[in-house]
């Protein structure tokens, strides 16, 4: 558990003083970062709380299913109210983020916001912005942070089937359906807890994985058959998407979730990335197996950060530009690669 405890923060939730809280997480929430959210949006509830979810932009259909999602405020959309909202919040709660930078257009409200913030996350190098963290790298996903921070604080008897489902959702989608090296005993055990809470594993596997668009699968063939390289002598798989690809075919948010772990599947791939013209910025995905570190080729690079074996990045270069660099790369890390 890495010495995690809400020994401070519980008593000041609980107090009067706390009435009004806000839940915010990062851009383009995954399951983890919304599962999280409406998880802890269900158990405040259940304390009494008001709570409002403001997302700092859309997210992937296939999250929709998740009870209590039409209660979530898009701030792209609805800035004014979500502002207003914000300053007058008692708590703001941060969810798989550490920096604000992370919240894009909604960080410098966050930020200004008198509100104490409690960050609750798992990625490394966290920035000094919150008053409370119930925070470590050790542990597979914020859902599972979210179930520690719950029964830490003596509550496990409010974990209903609402609460069970959603966070179910975002280990399953944060542990790669428990593939990843993240998952430990713990994981495991949180997760026979939640199924006995009331979490359907067949059911939200199938809405996770089994509920995308016809485009989207149009786009995955598309990306396997034409735009899949791989370079063996480095053990690496790359994918690049430029807008008129996205434009082509229809992408939506969500669609290329899941790409950058194509080249893992190929055998000898030990690196795979994804570099896509998201028109403002170029951005990019890493995934690794193994010791090759993610993170650190990410931050030395790309603007970037994350996880040993999952990190992202950005670029204000041209996806050409982007490209040539990251290949060029790779003959500097051919040890690392190998092992």
């Amino acid at each position: 558990m890495g010495g995690l405890t809400t020994e401070k923060i519980k008593p000041w939730l609980l107090s009067d003083e706390v009435q009004n809280i806000v839940i915010t997480t990062h851009h383009k929430p995954d399951a983890d970062a919304l599962g999280s959210s409406l998880g802890l949006y269900h158990y405040l509830t259940k304390l009494g709380k008001s709570v409002t979810i403001i997302s700092p932009t859309d997210y992937p259909m296939n999250l929709c299913w998740m009870p209590g999602e039409d209660q979530v405020i898009n701030f792209e959309e609805h800035a004014d109210r979500a502002t207003v909202i914000t300053n007058d919040a008692d708590a703001i709660f941060c969810l798989d983020f550490n920096d604000l930078k992370r919240i894009n257009e909604f960080g410098p409200i966050v930020g200004d916001a008198k509100a104490p913030k409690v960050m609750i996350d798992h990625h490394r190098e966290p920035k000094d912005f919150a008053t409370y963290q119930f925070a470590t790298i050790e542990t597979s996903s914020t859902c599972e942070l979210i179930y520690d921070f719950i029964t830490e604080n003596g509550h496990a008897d409010l974990i209903d089937k609402n609460i069970a489902s959603c966070i179910y959702a975002g280990i399953v989608a944060d542990t790669g359906s428990f593939r990843f090296n993240s998952t430990s005993s713990h994981t495991h055990r949180v997760a026979a807890s939640l199924i006995e809470a009331g979490a359907d594993s067949a059911k939200i596997h199938a809405l996770l994985l089994d509920n995308f668009s016809l485009s989207r699968y149009r786009l995955m063939g598309y990306v396997l058959y034409e735009k899949l390289q791989v370079f063996p002598e480095y053990n690496t798989a790359l994918v690049s998407l430029d807008r008129d690809e996205l434009k082509k075919f229809d992408v939506k948010t969500g669609d290329t979730e899941g790409f950058v772990n194509f080249g893992l599947g190929i055998k000898g791939i030990h690196f795979s990335a994804l570099i896509i013209d998201r028109t403002v910025r170029v951005k990019m995905s890493f995934r690794s197996q193994g010791s090759f570190p993610c993170n650190e080729f990410a931050a030395k690079h790309f603007n970037g950060g994350g996880h040993l074996n999952a990190a992202g990045g950005a670029s204000d270069d041209s996806l050409e530009s982007t490209v040539e660099k990251f290949k060029a790369l790779l003959p500097e890390y051919k040890q690392a690669l190998d092992a």
